[in-house]
């Protein structure tokens, strides 16, 4: 087949180019660049930066693919104005998700179309059977629960070359054939805060919402702060000192209270999702499935109930903590994932 491979200038997306080349595919290789820039972009923290970027040059030339820089700018802009609003209005997001949904495998699959490809491949640790995804063979590296909202029709486009190695082979792979990005560091933080912190962007787009008070369930006070958009369902630190560990409970972007409360009160067996995504035929009647709530959170049982095509309501077998708004609902079987949608 002809293969576009989405190279970020890591050594997964590396690796990723390297297998399909070596299975006999012709590989066109693509850089998406972000339009973020400064001293902090070029650092090792984040990918899509001009390092990045030459990196993904460099492994394309070793083995001989062509090679398109492709100006996302745009496209990542409007991620980045959700990921802000999202935090004004009390909310947690998850811009890597819409980044595969819109971008991999949105735009990119659209680019591949023009440019004649049957499929696109990227170094995410998932698989991608018979039309099914799929966990990763490496558990520790999954990457399954960031691809929950990919188009159904979208997945037997979709190559996931290193979904069943585990990191060391992937790096052994790529010292091999002589990459530049075998021994690269990993890609941690979010492409667009190459700080690491999420307030430096929320701040400079005056997303940090209205300021107010910390209170407790009783209203009483504890605390003043200076926008909600510093506060996430969950967060311990940063509050005021109680004896024992408080957590943030909810947070009310209209008067700008966050309220906090000990542990037990962050816990619940109870979760609305909407925007629901279904890989599979989406069920009529309530499915029995496992559910993740973050990203490296353990998949906990739960049972969905439709109350619409894109609606459901989450029952989970035991309590869980911090269910946060603004994140993903991820439903697995086993090792297929199912569909998932946002915690509201």
């Amino acid at each position: 087949m002809r293969v576009l491979a989405a190279l970020s200038g890591g050594v997964d997306s590396s690796v990723a180019a390297l297998l399909l080349q070596r299975e006999g595919h012709d590989v066109v290789g693509a850089f998406m660049r972000n339009g973020v820039s400064g001293a902090e972009a070029a650092s090792h923290k984040s990918c899509c930066s001009a390092s990045d970027a030459r990196d993904a040059a460099r492994v394309a030339d070793r083995l001989g693919v062509p090679f398109y820089a492709v100006d996302y700018a745009a496209e990542f802009g409007s991620i980045i104005d959700h990921f802000v609003a999202e935090y004004a209005r009390g909310r947690t997001p998850n811009p890597c998700v819409l980044c595969n949904q819109r971008l991999k495998f949105g735009h990119l699959l659209q680019l591949g179309e023009q440019l004649g490809v049957d499929a696109v491949a990227t170094g995410h640790y998932a698989r991608v059977d018979a039309g099914v995804l799929r966990v990763a063979t490496d558990l520790a590296k999954d990457q399954s629960y960031y691809l929950f909202g990919v188009a159904r029709s979208a997945l037997p486009r979709m190559r996931f070359p290193i979904g069943h190695l585990v990191k060391d082979d992937v790096r052994a792979l790529a010292r091999e054939a002589g990459l530049a990005t075998a021994d690269k560091p990993e890609s941690m933080e979010i492409c667009f805060v190459p700080s690491g912190d999420y307030r430096d962007v929320v701040r400079a787009r005056g997303g940090l919402g209205k300021s107010g008070r910390i209170v407790d369930e009783a209203g009483r006070e504890l605390g003043r702060h200076d926008g909600v958009g510093n506060f996430t369902v969950g967060q311990r630190r940063g509050l005021p000192a109680m004896g024992e560990p408080w957590f943030v409970k909810r947070l009310d972007p209209a008067s700008g209270d966050v309220v906090i409360c000990p542990r037990s009160g962050i816990e619940t067996t109870l979760a609305a999702v909407d925007g629901i995504n279904w890989l599979i035929d989406p069920p009529a009647a309530p499915l029995d499935v496992a559910v993740k709530v973050r990203a490296r959170s353990a998949p906990a049982p739960a049972r969905v109930v439709p109350t619409s095509a894109t609606t459901a309501t989450l029952t989970f077998t035991a309590p869980l903590a911090a269910i946060t708004p603004g994140q993903a609902a991820v439903f697995y079987r086993g090792e297929d994932v199912l569909g998932g949608g946002w915690l509201q």
